[in-house]
């Protein structure tokens, strides 16, 4: 599970529509706009729309979220805790 203040940084980028470049924990990685987070049956999520339409990614699996375009609000957060 990851802590209060990076789920703040998630929050964010969802009110703002953020495009992110999200770092998944197989190495793999996923392009879009940001569009909701929230929990569900003990998961926490993030849902992303990319060019082949939403995509829910089970935050557990998530190792790096990277703002693609300038924004005041962060740069990158790794979801190891260093910002």
């Amino acid at each position: 599970m990851i802590s209060c203040h990076q789920h703040d940084y998630i929050e964010v980028a969802c009110l703002y529509r953020l495009r992110l470049r999200v770092t998944l924990a197989d190495g793999g990685s996923v392009e879009g706009v940001a569009r909701d987070t929230g929990s569900r049956q003990g998961r926490e999520w993030l849902q992303l729309e990319t060019g082949d339409g939403l995509r829910e990614l089970d935050l557990a699996g998530v190792r790096r979220l990277e703002a693609v375009e300038d924004n005041p609000h962060f740069n990158c957060i790794d979801l190891d805790g260093s910002y």
